[in-house]
């Protein structure tokens, strides 16, 4: 892995106003992201966890200025992204593609599957009808297609091929940088695994670099160097996978740890169990967000927030006690 720098994220958040309702006569703030920051390095694999709703596809979208942060700074490759102008942040989103979470809904059913695949290079314009086929045949060899699939329909394929055709689109500018929104989990098992392999293959042989969106964290282990564990649209834990799965420092990454199935039936599986609802984000709870759910939590927890600090290498933590043993 590069030690050069290639994303740094920097205090971002992203607030959605919502309307008035029946019950409600003021219009409310939904604080889906707030106060994130981490930094993506070049060749690098960064894995973003967490439970439903936490804000870890929101981040993804904020990174490509596909929806616009109500504050924080995303820079990639030193270039502010919300400075840009609208030319320049085409440039950069050359760089900068996405894999998005449903194989279906994401494909255009009545475009053939060469034309998907290389829409990204007619927006562009760089290449001709034919060289565009060219291209779309050679993506398509990358990702494990034939080149007889170039003429067919979406509808003609599986999930886990739809998957390999999303992932052939996501490549053919060549980026530099993919942010995969829980790109198998609307797959079978099987062939989750296929998929999360392809990406590992195409990583070493592109150098590329990964944000990977997930709730699996045995899929996370699998193919990240390092893990951010959210909750409530913070990040509440961040380290090398190695040292997270071994000595994880977030009671809520520990539960989350513990409810990964084992392949072993003669080992006793005693999962952490949270009581109580995710707090709703349009009024996070005061102090520690997670202190309503937290087996651990005591009177410090419910009136200030801890900060995410480095207690160990490499490793940051956003709780009270991290470090106190």
């Amino acid at each position: 892995m590069n030690s050069e720098i290639l994303l740094e994220v920097r205090n971002l958040r992203k607030h959605f106003r919502i309307g008035k309702s029946l019950l409600k006569s003021r219009r409310q703030t939904v604080q889906a992201v707030d106060d994130v920051s981490f930094d993506l390095a070049a060749g690098e694999t960064l894995g973003l966890v967490g439970e439903s709703g936490c804000g870890k596809s929101t981040v993804g979208r904020l990174l490509l200025q596909l929806i616009e942060p109500t504050g924080g700074s995303v820079k990639f490759d030193g270039r502010e992204m919300r400075a840009l102008t609208r030319e320049d942040l085409r440039a950069v989103r050359k760089q900068c593609q996405f894999i998005f979470q449903d194989p279906y809904g994401s494909l255009d059913p009545r475009m053939r599957i060469w034309d998907i695949v290389t829409e990204p290079i007619a927006i562009e314009g760089s290449m001709t009808r034919q060289q565009r086929r060219a291209r779309a045949v050679e993506l398509l060899d990358k990702v494990g297609l034939s080149a007889a699939a170039a003429d067919r329909y979406p509808h003609e394929f599986s999930g886990g091929q739809r998957q390999r055709i999303g992932i052939a689109r996501a490549l053919a500018l060549s980026p530099r940088l993919i942010v995969c929104d829980e790109p198998v989990s609307a797959l079978d098992v099987s062939i989750q695994a296929q998929v999360v392999n392809l990406l590992s293959d195409l990583k070493q042989e592109l150098g590329l670099s990964y944000l990977f969106i997930s709730h699996n964290l045995a899929i996370v282990r699998h193919i990240t160097d390092r893990i951010a564990v959210m909750y409530l649209g913070k990040i509440v834990e961040l380290a090398p996978k190695a040292e997270l799965y071994r000595r994880p420092q977030h009671p809520y990454t520990s539960a989350l740890l513990s409810a990964i199935p084992v392949p072993e039936p003669d080992r006793p599986i005693q999962p952490i169990e949270l009581h109580g609802d995710i707090p709703s984000p349009i009024n996070p709870p005061a102090g520690c967000r997670f202190h309503t759910r937290c087996p651990l939590a005591f009177d410090r927890c419910r009136s200030e927030e801890p900060a995410l600090q480095t207690r160990r290498p490499g490793h940051q933590v956003a709780c009270h006690l991290a470090g106190s043993d």
